[in-house]
């Protein structure tokens, strides 16, 4: 195919060899552009064993070996980040009369550089996608007052050559602007890949719990939950407690748990099928989400697919909270105080099945104006690239 209709995305991790927020949005994206009739390359490192696993709407390109990502702490290793960046820089100058396009995430930072200047004079047009832009503050407690210092800088330095940003949020993208943006983010509609094929709604089970998603660590706030449900429990005395998922703050998590006495109705079953996930997806009385740092929130959209409202908390770094009408698909409890999220509990689970019905009823609508598709079509607008004609998806129906 002609260099017109060839684009590549760039991001370290692809899932489902690798699991996250992330992982599933570029993955969408490049399943979405090859599905368009583009030849879409995505340049990753190798995460699985074996040969290079072959993709229906994409090439996979393992552009360097298997990384080590994460320290055990949870923070991104810049080791791995640097190594990364290196071999996408040289994939990109090798091929840099290829692409017409390269999409390549603004995490870990250094990608930009890599890009920008394996590209440049090349005519290759740089899409740099912001799934969070972070304050100086966020970065010295993420890494340290030298490093985290540095990544800062190295953040304003990246967003300043940044031809062309998207984010996912309107909370991104006040921040891209404010650190040196030069002209308007594409600020997309949002990253729903598929239509969640569930069940009607109905009760929650009986007895009620609630569910954490995710992993374990400092920024999702895991273990303020057992405090919030213990205090929940006195008004909802059956209520039970089940998290899934693990990680570096799970033993924190567990010792809240023994203090607040909740040995005996909060279980742990780790990670779970997707089978599993769905169940528990579909019997709970609400999915809270403590988190204080969201690109997006596709917990909410996959909790309130079976019609589970969303229980999340307000943070300057929580952009999930864009996706939730109080009332109507979940509640935002103030702070992470025992009072306010048991408040929050207490008020899902006065909504009852009503709540429950809206809540899908806010997913019904999203699946058709929140999607991978409509974030693409935008994209392949901007670079005017050539978009889908004719393939109907849900969305397309009235």
């Amino acid at each position: 195919m002609s260099r017109e209709t060839t684009v590549a995305v760039a991001y370290d991790c692809l899932f489902p060899y690798s699991t996250g927020g992330g992982e599933r949005q570029y993955r969408a994206v490049a399943d979405e552009l090859g599905r368009g009739g583009l030849e879409v390359d995505y340049l990753t490192a190798v995460q699985w064993d074996g040969p290079t696993p072959a993709e229906e709407h994409f090439r996979t390109r393992a552009i360097t070996g298997r990384l080590n990502l994460y320290s055990p702490g949870g923070v991104r290793r810049i080791p791995a980040a640097l190594r990364y960046a290196a071999a996408l820089f040289r994939t990109l100058v090798r091929r840099r009369r290829r692409y017409t396009a390269v999409i390549v995430s603004g995490l870990p930072i250094f990608n930009v550089f890599a890009a920008r200047l394996a590209l440049l004079g090349s005519g290759t047009r740089v899409v740099v996608d912001y799934l969070e832009v972070w304050h100086r503050r966020q970065w010295v407690e993420y890494s340290g007052v030298v490093t985290g210092t540095i990544a800062w800088i190295l953040q304003r330095a990246a967003i300043a050559i940044t031809p062309l940003a998207t984010c996912h949020s309107q909370l991104t993208a006040t921040r891209l602007r404010g650190e040196g943006l030069r002209r308007a983010p594409l600020v997309s509609p949002g990253l729903i890949d598929d239509a969640v094929d569930v069940e009607t709604p109905g009760p929650a089970a009986d007895p009620p719990y609630v569910l954490y998603v995710g992993r374990h660590i400092p920024d999702k706030q895991v273990e303020v939950i057992p405090a919030a449900v213990a205090a929940a429990r006195e008004s909802l005395p059956d209520l039970r407690l089940v998290i899934l998922g693990t990680g570096p703050s799970s033993d924190a998590v567990r010792a809240e748990v023994r203090r607040v006495d909740g040995e005996d109705w909060t279980e742990f079953p780790g990670f779970v099928s997707d089978a599993e996930l769905d169940t528990l997806l579909h019997g709970a009385l609400a999915l809270v989400h403590p988190s204080r740092r969201e690109g997006f929130g596709l917990v909410v959209v996959e909790a309130n697919a079976h019609g589970t409202p969303v229980v999340l908390v307000a943070h300057e770094g929580n952009a999930a909270t864009e996706l939730i009408d109080d009332g109507v698909n979940g509640v935002v409890a103030p702070t992470t105080h025992p009072d306010d999220l048991a408040r929050a509990i207490r008020a899902v689970a006065d909504g009852g099945d009503d709540l429950r019905r809206s809540a899908r009823a806010w997913y019904d609508t999203a699946v058709r104006t929140r999607t991978i598709r409509r974030t693409v079509e935008g994209i392949a607008s901007a670079l005017a690239l050539p978009t889908r004609s004719s393939v109907k998806t849900k969305e397309d129906t009235p």
